[in-house]
């Protein structure tokens, strides 16, 4: 497959996987995980709340969980691939609707990926509107900590 496949392949299955809820909701990983190679560095602002530095296949299921509890989805829409190489920079809007509140982002995102050998090995995406994101995932621990009550 094409870098560009790849990552086709991957967004496919983070659809399904957000949509079904992630591992806590008892989802499967391995649509996801079959995407990555056991080395795999996922890179996301430290500014966010899942941000930072995601090592291996166990880190990026981390991350993945950390979005599964925040938000029901997560879609990459109208992606433009530019590939030079292995390496797929991806111009997209990234659509997420947070789990508790219902509250929708949609922003422009751009990510760069690297594919070696069919595996995606390097995940760098960039936000539009950091301080969005969390200010949705903010209510929705103000909201989920008021109905716990």
């Amino acid at each position: 497959m094409s870098p560009q496949e790849v990552l086709e392949q991957f967004y496919a299955a983070e659809r399904i996987y957000m949509t079904a809820g992630g591992v806590p909701a008892g989802a499967s990983f391995e649509g996801m995980g079959a995407t990555l190679h056991p080395d795999v560095q996922l890179h996301h602002s430290p500014d966010l709340p899942w941000g930072g530095e995601w090592h291996g296949y166990e880190g990026f299921k981390g991350w993945s969980v950390e979005m599964s509890r925040h938000f029901d989805v997560v879609d990459v829409q109208d992606a433009k691939f530019l590939t030079s190489g292995n390496q797929v920079m991806v111009l997209c809007n990234l659509y997420t609707r947070s789990r508790v509140t219902g509250r929708s982002i949609n922003n422009p995102m751009v990510q760069v990926v690297t594919v070696e050998e069919g595996r995606i090995t390097d995940f760098r995406a960039f936000y539009w509107n950091v301080a969005e994101y969390v200010e949705v995932t903010s209510e929705a621990e103000k909201q989920a900590a008021a109905q716990s009550r």
